[in-house]
């Protein structure tokens, strides 16, 4: 019998997973805080299972691009949105 790793599948062309709050937090390198106050501001929410959410990475980075149009200047893929630290 295979083992789990063995039973991987790449995913169809063109599809992408959607992301958990912790998979974004780490992606943007940001805090679960930040993420927050993001959704507060109208970052793009997928809503999920239960009180759970998921976030589509394109909606979330073409978000951010409206938000900071140098963000798309820069080629970026981390935000310039982050929190300031103290």
């Amino acid at each position: 019998m295979p083992t789990k790793s063995e039973r991987f599948t790449t995913l169809p062309a063109g599809l992408l997973p959607l992301l958990s709050q912790p998979q974004l937090e780490t992606y943007y390198g940001v805090s679960d805080w930040q993420i927050t106050k993001w959704i507060r501001l109208g970052m793009p929410v997928r809503p999920f299972a239960g009180r759970q959410k998921r976030f589509d990475l394109a909606e979330v980075d073409a978000w951010m691009a409206e938000q900071d149009p140098e963000f798309v200047d820069a080629g970026a893929t981390a935000p310039l949105l982050v929190a300031a630290s103290a």
